[in-house]
């Protein structure tokens, strides 16, 4: 959908500011019960009351850490919580602490990745930086919506092994009037499909293929297209329309109705 000009305006900003503020939040992850740690994951591990237990490593290939005076431990795949648990045993197996209090922070997600796919500027994937991205943000690191993109886009990943889907309204998101702003998984895809578009031809000034805008009607349609002719008449409007089965079929709407994806408009002659 083409918006209108402030509207597109405040959206580059918007876009603009997100970019930015995804960049800073590559510095710190906020830690999420959620996540699971993977090869390329930076992590903080932090002992209470004993700083020289605490150290900062990178999960390796395999999935594992080199603890200092524990040897190799395996936390890929493993939950933050799971991944503390599995530090703090490995402390008291080894006999260093009886009650260690082991507290892990991601300070970097390198192994993971979202797919940013169809109508944007930038299209890859992109790693998850930090475990609370948002699909705002990713949008944001991928150049934004492009100028054929849809406003609406579709996040589809997995959620506690089950199939996840989530259509979300960016307009609405960037207008602060959508809730739906959702935290990315590793393995996300958002998809932006191409809007929607309708034909004109006929007695119209600019006969071509157009966006629907939400909510768009006949009328709205026809002055898209620059308005009707000396010789039109908008009173001699047909839609010829493909049914859900793929029919074709011609109506004779009213100004005031919908258009819909795929309407080929033909502004008739007057019959004066």
């Amino acid at each position: 959908m083409k918006l209108p000009r402030l509207v597109r305006s405040t959206i580059g900003v918007a876009v603009l500011a997100l970019a930015g503020g995804f960049a800073s939040a590559q510095q710190d992850a906020a830690r999420s019960g959620d996540y699971r740690l993977s090869a390329g994951d930076s992590i903080k591990v932090q002992v209470y009351q004993n700083p020289e237990l605490s150290f900062e490593v990178r999960v390796s290939e395999s999935g594992v850490v080199n603890y200092p005076l524990v040897g190799p431990i395996q936390l890929g795949g493993l939950t933050v919580g799971e991944a503390e648990q599995r530090v703090a045993k490995g402390l008291r197996d080894a006999n260093i602490l009886k009650a260690p209090q082991v507290s892990i922070n991601v300070a970097t997600v390198r192994g993971s990745q979202v797919a940013v796919l169809g109508e944007v500027n930038k299209p890859g994937r992109f790693p998850l930086e930090t475990t609370n991205v948002r699909v705002s943000e990713m949008l944001a690191a991928a150049g934004g919506v492009n100028q054929n993109g849809d406003d609406r886009v579709v996040v589809t990943g997995t959620r506690n092994g089950q199939p996840f889907r989530k259509e979300v309204d960016v307009q609405a998101l960037f207008a602060g009037q959508s809730t739906d702003d959702v935290t990315l998984q590793p393995g996300d895809t958002i998809f932006v499909a191409k809007a929607p578009t309708f034909y004109i031809s006929g007695e119209a000034q600019k006969p071509g293929t157009y966006r629907i805008e939400r909510g768009m009607t006949v009328q709205q349609a026809v002055a898209a297209g620059g308005g009707i002719t000396n010789r039109g008449s908008m009173g001699r409007i047909r839609i010829t329309r493909t049914q859900p089965d793929g029919r074709k079929v011609t109506i004779d709407p009213r100004l005031t109705d919908a258009v819909r994806p795929g309407d080929v408009l033909v502004v008739r002659e007057s019959i004066f």
